[in-house]
């Protein structure tokens, strides 16, 4: 699947094939892949939240790998830089100029681990850099890869030595999933001697940057209907006028829903969106983008919501 930009009837092959190699190394339940994926053909960025050692950094690697793009990893602490993750100029001598030596975050495929660990101004560059595609170095704008894809992880339960992430920051983040413990078969194989790491360096390319960016390209043309339109209005409606919701879907929020809508619709070899493709990306998309009165996940309660509004085709 090398070389050519993928036709519509192709793209849910290549679909097919990520979620394959993926389930190679790791089984996900949908609920993780789909967003990934769907994140990934859509120019988005995912936050994947998880206790440590739960498989996150294999995921991003084995993303990369079946993706054909590079992979960079960052470890957030709380004495990192912004110096530290764009890079910096070095002054050389011998040729009597600054030489630009580019950090970690040039990289198609980021793993931003433990994001909440890293002080607000080093965030804010991470958060320049997924809005834009850009970062700023010595008063100098720099473009990051065209195919640069951000997944940061964040452990929910841990509170030492971490800062809050503000509403701003969260909604930078196309996408949030969970990824919890594996199954009991695969942990038992672990147990016995079973290494992922064997299976991730034979597995192959699914597609290269040129065919990911002419997925992309196609994502914005896949048809939105009226009804389908509608719909997303009134489930982001419902949260703006529900009692226990101190802040609603922004107008943002709702297009975020809909571009990720129409990615994964191609990405099942459909030039349509379906409501299936709306109501399967709502918590992941939206969720985080929810604020509850007396604080907490809104997962519960937007499930209630989309469970009340109808889909009128």
């Amino acid at each position: 699947m090398r070389g050519t930009p993928p036709a519509l009837q192709d793209i849910g092959a290549i679909g097919s094939a990520l979620r394959s190699q993926l389930a190679e190394v790791m089984v996900l339940p949908d609920s993780v892949v789909d967003p990934i994926l769907v994140a990934l053909f859509a120019r988005g960025h995912v936050l994947i939240e998880g206790i440590p050692g739960t498989g996150k950094t294999l995921l991003a690697r084995t993303l990369a790998r079946i993706t054909g793009l590079g992979f960079n990893r960052i470890q957030f602490t709380n004495d990192l830089m912004p110096s530290d993750i764009t890079g910096s100029s070095v002054w050389r001598p011998g040729r009597g100029e600054f030489e630009f030596i580019a950090g970690p975050l040039f990289a198609d495929v980021v793993l931003a681990d433990e994001i909440n660990r890293t002080s607000p101004r080093t965030l804010s560059c991470l958060l320049e850099a997924m809005e834009s595609g850009t970062v700023s170095i010595d008063g100098e704008t720099r473009g990051l890869p065209e195919s640069f894809f951000v997944l940061a992880t964040r452990n929910p339960i841990e509170f030492h030595g971490t800062y809050p992430l503000p509403e701003a920051a969260l909604d930078r983040f196309l996408m949030r999933v969970s990824v919890g413990y594996p199954d009991a078969d695969r942990e038992i194989g672990l147990y016995l001697g079973e290494n992922p790491l064997s299976k991730l360096e034979s597995l192959l390319p699914v597609l290269d940057g040129a065919q990911l960016q002419a997925i992309r390209a196609q994502v914005p043309a896949i048809g939105v209907s009226e009804p389908i339109a509608t719909y997303a209005y009134e489930v982001v409606s419902a949260t703006r006028e529900h009692e226990s919701i101190a802040l609603g879907l922004s107008p943002r929020a709702a297009m975020a829903w809909i571009r990720s809508a129409r990615a994964r619709a191609l990405i099942h070899g459909r030039d349509y969106v379906l409501p299936d493709d709306l109501k399967s990306l709502a918590l992941p998309v939206l969720a985080h983008r929810i604020l509850l009165k007396g604080g907490g996940d809104a997962s519960e309660l937007l499930g209630a919501i989309l469970s009340k509004v109808a889909v009128k085709l």
